[in-house]
């Protein structure tokens, strides 16, 4: 059979035909050019931006604090995660609806409501007609906030956030201090101690690819570990509580205006108890006045008074220009410089010997002492106890005390005469008790602290020691005296050893002392092995007869007879020759 080809006859091409796909074709073309060059050149850095987001998310750590906890890690402070409620009423759309449905503001607020135990009409008036961004409810518990999410309802946004918290109240506010509104250390080791309180998370970028999978990067190992380190404080917060107690019920009997009481290790200088009164509510402190904020046991000054005469005992006996056994005559008064001296109560004790001074806190007797020591000595000796330098602590900036001038101190007679028995100079009380620690300790500077990170600083050379041990020993022999036949004796307790010096000191207003008081008490314990001291300090008591011995010396028995619980310190026997444990 035979095939036959199929002629297919070809028609000339339209030219206008032509024309027209030519035009279209270069039209195109110069359009994706003009495309790609606005994609390439005008819009690149937008969608770099773009593309970022969706290939990677940036992590931001929460702005947190580390937790503060005592020595038994109970807590002192803490950060409490809480959130933010905000809607978005376009948006509203509850699971299960369609895309385009919106859901009313009753409809939301009749779910919410039940959660956040707040009543619908309060909820409805939030959102004065608003569409977008409203605020409906912070400090949302997490607990609350788990049943918002579980709603799954579109619109609602909650923003999580940490908010500090005191436990314990006003019981540390005036050492721990707070953070304001904003979550910034505004006082006490919240703000001196800040740098080691807060939480240095970083943030960090995730690459993603474009399902949304998680790629390898190049974070470091811990990069997204939450920080869970605490600071630790050397107190005990029952010790606290009971020191916090027995002060705040002695500055209300007496009226005063303010008082202080610390519990110190005299070997390593960690403090066991730092409370101060009145005191405030750090989790309310916009209710307070900024004046309770201050650390005023470190950055006030105070003549110390009595208390300071076993640190100048101490120094004769280092210079022996007085012995263990000598005696002093005390006739009332003594006149120096043209200046009259006397005792607090007007009266002479006779010849007395050095514990007798303490126990009826001679003033003559002391300044007779005292003339015995050359006084370009004695000032180079207060020098080197660091009377005028700051205390470095980790506590508040402390402020230095102050000593008049070498050239005064030594050329006027009046001078030397006054510090003997505590006037003419000023220290803080945090000065006062790390002086008192030296003595009680063989003689060894110590610094005051109350972090259980705190380093002292590593000297080549060996620890200062201001005294010799057999004149710390001598002394602190003395001021049990003061415990078991002065003005101390209010403290004695049966069974244990107890030195103690009070003090009662008038306070100074343009160059003249006032009526007004500060009374104190400094205590170390037990003789035998000495390992604590309290010192309480109460300013200006209003009540007749405010003494040391009236008003701080309870105080002290009450914080050392729960200092002897809470360290369990055995009872001790006297007897000649030898200290004997009880069985």
């Amino acid at each position: 059979m035979k095939k036959y080809k199929k002629i297919v006859r070809l028609i000339p091409l339209d030219q206008r035909r032509f024309k027209y796909l030519y035009i279209f074709s270069l039209i195109l073309i110069f359009s994706l050019f003009g495309r790609l060059v606005k994609l390439q050149v005008f819009n690149a850095s937008d969608l770099q931006r773009k593309a970022r987001l969706i290939q990677s998310s940036k992590t931001y750590a929460l702005k947190k604090r580390r937790a503060i906890v005592d020595r038994n890690n109970r807590l002192i402070a803490y950060d409490k995660p809480l959130y933010k409620l905000w809607a978005h009423p376009k948006y509203f759309n509850f699971p299960g609806d369609s895309i385009n449905r919106v859901r009313s503001i009753e409809e939301v607020t009749e779910k919410l409501s039940s959660i956040l135990d707040i009543h619908d009409e309060i909820l409805l008036s939030k959102f004065s007609n608003k569409m977008s961004g409203i605020k409906l409810l912070d400090k949302i518990s997490e607990e609350k906030a788990e049943k918002i999410k579980n709603l799954q309802i579109s619109g609602l946004d909650l923003f999580k956030y940490s908010q500090r918290y005191y436990p314990q109240g006003e019981l540390y506010s005036n050492l721990v201090g707070f953070v304001n509104d904003e979550n910034k250390a505004s006082a006490g080791l919240e703000l001196h101690l800040d740098n080691q309180i807060k939480v240095f998370n970083k943030s960090n970028l995730i690459k993603r690819g474009g399902d949304g999978t998680p790629l390898p990067d190049n974070s470091a190992p811990g990069d997204f570990i939450s920080d869970y380190k605490s600071l630790g404080l050397t107190i005990d917060s029952k010790l606290q509580k009971a020191s916090f107690n027995a002060l705040s019920k002695q500055v209300s009997k007496w009226k005063a205006k303010k008082g202080f009481a610390i519990v110190m290790d005299v070997n390593s200088g960690r403090i066991l108890s730092l409370v101060t009164f009145p005191s405030y509510d750090p989790n309310k402190f916009w209710q307070y006045n900024s004046e309770l904020f201050r650390g005023w046991y470190s950055q006030d000054l105070f003549e110390p008074g009595s208390t300071f005469k076993p640190i100048n005992l101490a120094l004769a006996l280092e210079e022996k220009v007085i012995q263990k056994d000598g005696v002093v005559e005390d006739i009332g008064e003594i006149n120096v410089g043209g200046w009259t001296l006397s005792n607090w109560d007007k009266k002479g004790n006779g010849y007395i010997d050095y514990p007798k001074v303490l126990q009826v806190s001679s003033n003559v007797g002391m300044v007779k002492i005292m003339q015995n020591l050359d006084p370009k000595i004695y000032w180079d000796w207060l020098k080197n106890l660091g009377i005028n330098k700051n205390l470095k602590t980790d506590l508040f900036e402390s402020t230095a005390g102050q000593l008049k001038r070498k050239d005064l101190f030594v050329n006027q007679s009046i001078e030397p005469a006054v510090t003997s028995f505590g006037k003419g100079f000023s220290i803080s009380p945090l000065k006062l008790v790390q002086l008192h620690a030296a003595l009680a300790n063989g003689g060894f500077e110590v610094t005051p602290h109350v972090t259980s990170t705190f380093k002292e600083r590593v000297n080549k050379n060996p620890r200062k020691q201001f005294f010799s041990d057999e004149v710390s020993k001598t002394v602190l022999e003395w001021m049990e005296s003061v415990v078991d036949k002065g003005s101390g004796s209010g403290v004695k307790i049966e069974g244990y050893r107890i030195a103690g010096k009070t003090g009662t000191s008038q306070k100074a207003l343009n160059g003249s002392y006032t009526s007004k008081k500060v009374c104190s008490f400094v205590a170390t314990l037990p003789v035998n092995d000495p390992k604590y001291a309290v010192l309480v300090v109460v300013d200006e008591p209003s009540k007749s007869f405010a003494y040391g011995s009236t008003v701080a010396v309870p105080v002290a028995k009450e914080i050392i007879e729960s200092l002897i619980v809470i360290e369990k310190i055995p009872p001790m026997i006297k007897d000649p020759g030898m200290i004997v444990k009880k069985p």
